[in-house]
């Protein structure tokens, strides 16, 4: 059975790193789900592999440490396992505080039945700040959900939510001025209930699914 684990690698700086570390990877038949450069600085790199291999991990570790452009190798549990799903919270301060307020409360519940949920908030304005931002949330790792908190948003941010739906990211919208209601998947007048929905919806650990809805308003 394939094992997932994740890898953190400080190396040397410079072109051909990457493809050096990827070989050893590729040579255990490993599976790279999540590579990034976590840090750059003194002429050194620091690298973290989330990777499913159908062996322990601990001879493909070995095999990196004997590089030579490696200087250490540490094996550490995945982000999945630590921070689980992640929940994106954007849009006005004041709505995006009062729907992180209900989101948080619903992660920790779940939290402690064994669920890891995380919350991000970011408040931005401005139509293609937010249009921007919108097509970046499938980018990010383990983002599962995202809710638009604001007062009036359309135009280019609810193209962008068409496309961030079509490739399978649960939204979410507060009950607003403009087309993006119309282009989410759920609509919550009340702030606070919106970030409780969203996590149900996210959550395992919850009889909650918004394909079973008969009304997508509330």
């Amino acid at each position: 059975m394939a094992e997932k684990f994740g890898v953190t690698v400080r190396a040397d700086s410079g072109p051909g790193v990457l493809h050096q570390l990827t070989g050893v990877i590729a040579k255990r038949r490993g599976d790279i789900s999540t590579v990034e450069i976590i840090g750059q600085a003194g002429g050194e790199a620091r690298i973290y592999f989330e990777i499913e291999t159908p062996e322990p991990p601990e001879g493909l570790v070995e095999e990196l440490r004997a590089l030579p452009i490696v200087r250490e190798v540490a094996l550490v549990k995945t982000l999945q396992v630590i921070y689980g799903k992640r929940v994106i919270i954007m849009g006005g301060g004041a709505q995006v505080g009062q729907v992180a307020i209900g989101a948080i409360s619903e992660a920790d519940r779940h939290n402690i039945r064994g669920e890891h949920i995380s919350v991000d908030t970011i408040p931005l304005v401005g139509e293609q700040p937010l249009a921007d931002a919108v097509r970046a949330v499938p980018r990010l790792p383990r983002a599962s959900a995202l809710v638009l908190a604001g007062s009036l948003m359309g135009g280019e941010i609810e193209r962008a939510v068409r496309e961030v739906r079509a490739q399978g990211l649960l939204v979410v919208s507060l009950n607003m001025a403009g087309s993006v209601p119309a282009a989410a998947d759920l609509v919550v007048t009340d702030p606070v209930q919106a970030g409780v929905m969203t996590v149900m919806a996210t959550a395992d650990t919850a009889k909650f699914s918004v394909d079973q809805l008969k009304r997508r308003l509330f």
